[in-house]
């Protein structure tokens, strides 16, 4: 199985009621579906995305979605056109990859010229990201359970069993929401999203999974080598796509991978 994402032409899109059609693309999700439950159209392990129109350069510029910070979401509502999905299901993992493919379906796979700084010279240079040479992370899915979002850990340090799910895009939007109604009751130059967003992906510690009992061990119990821990192991089951890529420094010739900066370019590559 190819590990890359897959843009397979699968003409155009025809609806009944005589609606307009467009060439469509088959986007592989890097979660292969499998962590959708059998009902969820998302748990075939693809999408079928119409190519970018202006209606959606409208919805990209639109000031009013941008300031909502909703403006992502209501591109790929308006860019998949497979029947009965729905966003707020969507992985983050799977939201990512599908951010990567509507973008080179709109602008190709030339994404840049961006600004990056090597890691030991200091150098700051421009570089062109080809997101076409882009692999998903390798992923054994065969040693899982198809249809569940529940991964275990044992901490390292507490032993305590924590059963977690990987985070879909509503409980994203509700870690916003909620960082945004707390910031006034932090102090200056604070932030509870570590907590917020472990309070979110924790089903149940040692078998308890009322949200209290789960709130108050992230907030006062959870030791920070745990969190850490639990945090990286996260990272690590999430199939997703790699966004770095190959960099070597003109001036110091160092080479390493770098992150694919994601900047106001990346959909707005005129800005």
């Amino acid at each position: 199985m190819s590990d890359e994402i897959i843009i397979t032409r699968s003409g155009p899109t025809k609806e009944p009621t005589q609606q307009p059609s467009y060439p469509t693309e088959r986007i592989d999700l890097p979660s292969k579906g499998y962590f959708y439950s059998e009902n969820d159209p998302l748990s075939v392990g693809y999408v079928d995305m119409k190519m970018m129109t202006a209606k959606e350069e409208d919805i990209l510029t639109s000031q009013n979605l941008i300031k909502k910070g909703v403006v992502l979401d209501k591109l790929l509502e308006s860019l998949i056109v497979t029947s009965g999905v729905n966003i707020e299901n969507l992985l983050l993992c799977d939201k990512n990859a599908l951010f990567v493919a509507a973008r080179r379906l709109a602008y190709g796979d030339s994404y840049g010229p961006v600004q990056v700084r090597c890691q030991k010279c200091y150098e700051e240079s421009k570089q062109v990201v080809n997101l076409g040479e882009l692999r998903e992370k390798p992923y054994e899915f065969e040693k899982l359970q198809k249809g569940h979002n529940h991964f275990q850990l044992v901490l390292p340090y507490s032993k305590k069993t924590v059963v977690f799910k990987l985070l879909n895009s509503k409980d994203e939007t509700d870690i916003d929401n909620e960082l945004k109604a707390t910031a006034k009751f932090v102090k200056s130059g604070g932030s509870t999203e570590v907590t917020t967003r472990l309070k979110k992906m924790i089903v149940s510690i040692d078998d308890k999974t009322d949200r209290a009992t789960i709130n108050k061990f992230v907030d006062n119990e959870l030791l920070s080598k745990d969190s850490m821990a639990l945090r990286s192991y996260a990272r690590q089951i999430s199939p997703e796509l790699d966004m770095s890529f190959n960099f070597t420094c003109a001036n110091c010739s160092h080479e390493e991978r770098m992150d694919v900066p994601m900047t106001v370019q990346f959909f707005w590559p005129e800005s």
